[in-house]
């Protein structure tokens, strides 16, 4: 049961900051959150989740070459009265509705000191209130939305929560690694955090996928937290901290997943959210039928 005098989570922080590697040579001019599935940036998707979940303020935390992100959710009175003129009431709803989802603020990271230092950099725009953190590369497809799984539980419990998925055996050297014991059918009492443990050694294949509600006290953790390797605060070093402290929940979220930090995920999820579509549905389905034939 919600404790009705625990705060609810209203804040959510998004790191943008980082340069997109994986994708050039196109993130040298277009920040990778801002490429397109279909016709809306993975961003929006993000965002649209937040809001779903009950957020009522997004934070991104930039760096310098991604004020696109910033212009994408500020409104554009050229291009809307443009269209207003030329009566496309359809195109100008799509043009304003990201601008009118939610409150938006933008910190800058400015130099890339990790994950954790991403995180501390929106301290004072969170203030003392519980907060989520939604990593631009991980996309949930879900009833419920992936956010408002884990503040349900944050709500209810008052304990920092982490989103988990299982995946595929051999894979786990690729991930932030959970264990810990079962209290619930889906939920568990977090022991351990391994980052990206050598292949063979990870207690579990539950790995920490881009999703957290946390406590406010983390960021005295992080400002305590020594950097590691390539001076570095890493995230996963806080929340181990944390979780000594006052305790930490794993929550193995419902939804399909997908990894648009990588390109073949990207390409998959570009698939999966086209066959969303009613307008597009028919033609695309046809359309990989036709190449997976060839």
């Amino acid at each position: 049961m919600t404790d009705p005098k625990r705060k609810k989570v209203r804040k959510a922080v998004l790191p943008v900051a980082g340069l997109g590697t994986r994708f050039l040579p196109i993130t040298k001019a277009i920040p990778k959150e801002m490429l397109p599935l279909v016709d809306v940036p993975s961003i929006q998707l993000i965002v649209e989740e937040c809001v779903g979940a009950g957020i009522e303020e997004i934070i991104f935390v930039t760096a310098r070459g991604k004020s696109s992100i910033d212009d994408y959710f500020d409104r554009a009175p050229e291009l809307e009265s443009h269209l207003e003129r030329k009566g496309k009431k359809d195109d100008l709803a799509r043009v304003r509705r990201p601008s009118e989802m939610a409150r938006f603020a933008s910190v800058r990271q400015g130099e890339a000191r990790g994950l954790g230092h991403a995180v501390l950099c929106a301290r004072a725009a969170v203030g003392d209130e519980p907060f989520a953190v939604i990593l631009g590369d991980d996309l949930l497809d879900a009833k419920v939305p992936g956010v408002k799984q884990l503040a349900d539980v944050y709500e209810r419990t008052g304990t920092g929560v982490i989103a988990l998925k299982e995946v595929p055996l051999g894979q786990e050297h690729m991930y932030g690694i959970a264990d810990g014991e079962r209290v619930g059918p889906r939920e568990l009492k977090i022991s351990k955090l391994v980052e990206k443990p050598k292949p063979g050694t990870a207690p579990t294949r539950l790995a920490i996928i881009g999703r957290y509600v946390l406590p406010p006290e983390i960021f005295d953790i992080l400002e305590h937290t020594q950097p590691g390797s390539g001076g570095e605060i890493q995230l996963t070093d806080g929340l181990a901290t944390l979780c000594a402290r006052s305790g930490l929940a794993g929550l193995e979220v419902e939804g399909e997943r997908f990894d648009v930090g990588d390109r073949a995920g990207y390409v998959v999820a570009m698939v999966h959210y086209a066959l969303q579509r009613p307008e597009l549905s028919d033609a695309v389905r046809d359309g990989v039928a036709r190449l997976l034939k060839s």
